[in-house]
């Protein structure tokens, strides 16, 4: 059954596909020009820093219901290993982890989604492969993102502890947190977008951290298109609203940013401290720091981001 026209007509509003060439693979990561960044270096007032990243740990956020997205699996592999074989001299303690690359903290490369045999700018589907990963569109084409970012908080902006599960977030919502900030969104920048949907997580609850969630609602993607973001990163689990707000599409938002925008996004963002921080000084911008792994073909990337005030 074909997508709804309302979709359609969302896609061709927010599309920018050939914007900055037909072999284009990074999509609105391009907007992190030189002056972005400089941006983000004026925000630096005290030179704190702030961890946005969970641990890389084997009770994550994931509790199976997508198979293929395990947590966080740490083996030893050696343990005060004699280097030389005398074990009074060097000895080396060795490590693995194997995890699913979007289980915790983590940008969805443009690879991550596609609909109509496409990923984003029209290159296919099929170049997504299971023994070479993403041929186009993958995570490795992200080389760097340093850039300025700024926290809407739009839990605190509500005056609540956190959005309701199954809450769609809006424009009128990301308005009302903008204006807190007392800042104007410009291009390249990075928008992280709080729900304290988080703290059910930290406290331990991570099937009513999962879902039902809060959730971007696919009436913010013109919203974040206007304004020329870079990137997008919450504080929830499937980053867009669920339940959905439609039966017709599955992960409206995931389609229309990765796939049309060219918009990469970050899910499971702990951003808490930092809201904690950004309400007691009354400053909601930052240098953004946030490069991922360079997974060749990878469809995503964990990632440490480092916000610093």
């Amino acid at each position: 059954m074909p997508f709804p026209e309302w979709f359609h007509a969302l896609a061709r509003q927010v599309s920018n596909r050939g914007r900055w060439g037909d072999q284009d693979e990074l999509g609105t990561m391009n907007l992190i020009t030189p002056e972005a960044t400089l941006r983000g270096v004026r925000a630096v007032r005290r030179g704190e820093s702030f961890s946005l990243a969970l641990p890389l740990h084997f009770d994550g956020p994931q509790t199976g219901r997508i198979p293929n997205r395990i947590n966080p699996v740490h083996t030893m592999t050696s343990i005060n290993t004699p280097f030389m074989g005398d074990p009074d001299k060097t000895c080396l303690s060795d490590d693995m982890i194997t995890m699913g690359v979007q289980a915790a903290t983590h940008w969805d490369a443009l690879a991550h989604a596609s609909y109509e045999g496409r990923l984003y700018n029209g290159h296919p589907a099929a170049t997504v492969r299971a023994e070479m990963g993403a041929m186009r569109c993958g995570i490795d084409k992200v080389k760097t993102i340093v850039t300025r970012g700024i926290l809407l908080d739009v839990a605190r902006a509500k005056g609540i502890e956190s959005v309701a599960p199954g809450t769609p977030i809006g424009p009128e919502d990301l308005d009302e947190a903008l204006a807190r900030t007392g800042v104007f969104v410009e291009p390249g920048d990075i928008l992280l977008v709080r729900t304290g949907h988080m703290r059910h997580l930290t406290a331990g609850d991570k099937e009513t951290y999962r879902l039902p969630s809060p959730g971007l609602s696919a009436r913010t993607v013109p919203w974040f298109r206007e304004r020329d973001v870079a990137a997008v990163a919450t504080d929830t689990m499937p980053f867009e609203v669920w339940p959905g707000e439609s039966e017709e599409v599955l992960l409206p938002v995931h389609l229309l940013d990765l796939v049309e925008v060219g918009m990469m996004q970050g899910q499971n963002w702990f951003l808490d401290a930092l809201a904690d921080d950004c309400a007691k000084d009354g400053v909601y911008e930052f240098l953004l720091s946030a490069s991922p792994e360079p997974i060749l073909g990878g469809t995503g990337s964990p990632v440490n981001p480092v916000a610093t005030k």
